[in-house]
């Protein structure tokens, strides 16, 4: 049967557009998904030329006392966290097309990050973040209540500050192990309470962390063992509400 010119043109004209968007798919990037912003912790997190670095403590190890003792703070900042740098970093290094990513476009598709390195990047990479923004929500003389926009939004949300905490401290109950509890701001604007395992965190599920605390033993075993509850009453009092305002700010432009 013999095929016309008007045919063969339409055959080879498909096959090439299939080709040309077949290769536009591969060459995608994949974290196109999430926008190339900035924000608090990729500005102390991270250098201009795009390399992760472990900021400075914003107070000495003993400033936080009596609610977080010195020597739980120094192991936490250069043993725990500085460890989770470094083993980021170092994965971070097999894959050189990650270079230049901002820390939420790295955790905020972490089922799009090659396999061979999607565990380290959650775990270190999610300590990283989770303790950057951890030790920036804390302050000497802090505690109090919030206030402001924010305190207008958490009793909005929850009744009153004190329902609030008290929320925030059942849900440290329920994870069990180690992990973090976070107060976030969800995909649809509203404040959420909620707990991440290990070294996960709101980031990966599409929501922006306002403030979270660090349940995991080392966090607070050597002054309060096994009292879980003890030490998140206790961290209240370090709460830098300067810094939480501005992170909930940020929540809603992010």
């Amino acid at each position: 049967m013999k095929i016309s010119n008007r045919a063969n043109f339409l055959f080879f004209g498909i096959v090439l557009l299939i080709c040309c968007l077949w290769g536009n798919l591969n060459n995608a990037p994949i974290y196109s998904a999430v926008p190339s912003y900035t924000t608090r912790v990729s500005q102390i997190a991270q250098t201009s030329n795009g390399d992760f670095v472990q900021a400075p403590l914003p107070y000495d190890y003993n400033a936080l006392e009596p609610f977080i003792d010195a020597k739980t703070m120094e192991i936490h900042y250069t043993g725990h966290h500085g460890g989770y740098l470094k083993k980021f970093k170092k994965t971070l290094e097999k894959h050189p097309e990650l270079k230049g990513k901002t820390l939420e476009q790295i955790l905020g598709n972490i089922d799009n990050i090659p396999s061979d390195i999607r565990t380290s990047i959650r775990n270190n990479g999610g300590g990283h973040y989770n303790h950057t923004v951890f030790w920036a929500i804390m302050t000497p003389n802090g505690g109090g209540e919030p206030n402001g926009e924010f305190a207008t939004a958490i009793n909005n949300s929850f009744g009153s500050f004190e329902e609030f905490k008290a929320q925030f401290k059942a849900e440290s109950f329920k994870r069990f192990g180690s992990g973090w509890v976070w107060l976030v701001r969800d995909k649809n604007g509203r404040l959420e309470i909620t707990s991440s395992p290990g070294q996960d965190n709101p980031i990966m599920e599409g929501k922006y962390p306002i403030l979270g605390t660090d349940v995991w033993e080392h966090a607070y075993y050597l002054n309060y063992k096994n009292s879980r509850g003890s030490y998140v009453d206790a961290w209240w009092n370090t709460i830098n509400w300067d810094e939480v305002n501005a992170r909930f700010k940020e929540s809603q432009t992010v």
